[in-house]
């Protein structure tokens, strides 16, 4: 039988049991970059389900953290509830300027000789609130440039893959001395579909990544504001 018919056989039963039909006929190099692309697309999806309840959950337990800060009238009251609210920046950074107001107090004497209680240096008061919200930033960000990666690499690697489609594709033409349907389509199919991964996996990880990443520079801009916030409470009350 001439090998023509036989390859127009071959497309036509690929054609015609849809995506997983193509698949299942392309060849070495186009699966390897599928698995690798569904790899990384099973990696962001993972990560922006993970990230996106972590952000919710620091969103909401900041401002149930923030209620009770402004209505507490002691840094001892707000310690105690930290524990329940460690998704909130806020409360590593409530934290770090409670040790060292607790720090300074202590150093400076304090309750146990009578005298009111001193904080001696706002700017290291100041530079421990900054160093926190420092930590809480880097860890809010924690795991987003998978997704900035993804984003960027997904479409290229589908590229690789549709090049090396083409590849195939003048390969099989240059065997056979011919360039109709039967003999490219298989190298453009492959080409098509790692294009089109490439283009799932990096489209929704840019998309959440800036997302993402606009959520996280609200939670900064919210430490900032608590940092400053603090340090007024401190100066009114310890200086």
């Amino acid at each position: 039988m001439p090998l023509l018919p036989l390859l127009a056989q071959a497309q036509t039963s690929a054609f015609s049991g849809g995506m997983a039909g193509l698949i299942a006929t392309s060849g070495p190099m186009a699966r390897f970059v599928l698995a690798l692309l569904l790899l990384f697309s099973l990696l962001s999806w993972a990560i922006i389900l993970h990230k996106g309840l972590a952000l919710h959950r620091a969103r909401a337990q900041s401002a149930t953290f923030l209620d009770i800060f402004r209505k507490s009238s002691k840094f001892s009251e707000v310690n105690a509830v930290c524990p329940q609210l460690k998704a909130s920046p806020l409360v590593g950074v409530f934290q770090a300027g409670y040790f060292e107001v607790n720090q300074q107090v202590r150093g400076g004497g304090g309750p146990a000789t009578g005298a009111k209680p001193t904080v001696r240096s706002l700017e290291s008061l100041s530079r421990s609130l900054a160093r926190a919200a420092t930590v809480e930033t880097t860890r809010l960000e924690r795991r987003l440039s998978f997704l900035a990666t993804t984003a960027s690499v997904g479409p290229f690697i589908g590229l690789f893959g549709t090049v090396w489609g083409i590849m195939d594709a003048f390969a099989d033409i240059g065997r056979m001395g011919s360039a109709n349907l039967a003999v490219v389509a298989p190298g453009i199919s492959e080409a098509l579909i790692t294009t089109a991964m490439g283009l799932f996996a990096a489209i929704p990880a840019a998309v959440f990544f800036n997302f993402f990443s606009s959520r996280v520079k609200v939670l900064s801009s919210m430490m900032d504001d608590f940092a400053l916030e603090f340090l007024n409470i401190v100066e009114r009350n310890f200086t």
